[in-house]
């Protein structure tokens, strides 16, 4: 896997991380509603609802009336992917990025198998 800086400048790449931190972000709060309500007094529970809170305020102008609470920041998030997916290849230059070319996941990835996959496998 090609290094993420060696592709694209250092601010394409922090820009990436950024949103990617925040995609991720309103995801594991939908993922952790699941199994624990908004109001719990369980420490990342209220850290994920602290930090997500403002970005549902500043996205609550174009989310449907229709959904219903939980589901509403996996439609902010919806936002922030077609972003990354998108909008920033097309305003750098470039026709398709693909699945997994995001420079986040990629070094996630890449750290996941130099360490875990590495070390069962032995490859």
């Amino acid at each position: 896997m090609t290094d993420p800086l060696s592709v694209f400048p250092i601010w394409v790449v922090a820009i990436d991380y950024a949103l990617g931190v925040v995609m991720w972000t309103l995801i594991g709060r939908v993922a952790m509603n699941l199994f624990l309500p908004i109001d719990s007094d369980w420490f990342f529970m209220k850290a994920f609802v602290k930090t997500t809170d403002p970005v549902l305020r500043v996205f609550k102008p174009v989310t449907p009336g229709f959904l219903i609470e939980p589901l509403v920041p996996l439609f902010v998030a919806w936002f922030f992917f077609m972003v990354r997916f998108y909008l920033m290849p097309w305003l750098l230059g470039y026709s398709v990025m693909g699945m997994l070319s995001f420079p986040l996941e990629g070094d996630i990835a890449q750290a996941f198998y130099d360490t875990i996959y590495v070390k069962i496998f032995g490859k």
